[in-house]
């Protein structure tokens, strides 16, 4: 009886701990952390490009999009950048033929990134 609840006080504690020690992150720490999950579970991402309010691209099965660093610097550059298959067709499906492309987009691209909801 007193191991079971030894590791129930122990798992609670653990828990707390956990949190306490996640509350004393700074915003960017967190989104770092979540970031680092999602790029480790993997995620079904869309990314849409628009000129206007037409849109021109779609890029489907992203699984993450990363900023550019620079090489001597380090500072974090004014694009995002990855890798998704082109929807030529647009029809929210990785159709034969639609092949896995690099991309990037800037500061003043237009566009919208989300999860794939099929």
């Amino acid at each position: 009886m007193k191991s079971i609840a030894a590791r129930a006080i122990f798992t609670w504690a653990t828990a707390l701990f956990s949190l306490f020690l996640l509350s004393a992150c700074t915003q960017e720490q967190q989104n770092k952390i979540n970031r680092d999950i999602q790029n480790w579970t993997g995620t079904n991402g869309v990314l849409e490009v628009y000129a206007g309010d037409k849109l021109v691209r779609r890029f489907l099965k992203i699984d993450k999009m990363s900023t550019a660093l620079g090489t001597d610097d380090g500072k974090p550059r004014a694009y995002r950048y990855g890798y998704g298959v082109l929807d030529e067709n647009l029809n929210f499906v990785a159709d034969p033929g639609e092949k896995k492309l690099y991309f990037e987009v800037s500061d003043y691209t237009h566009y919208i990134f989300f999860e794939n909801p099929r």
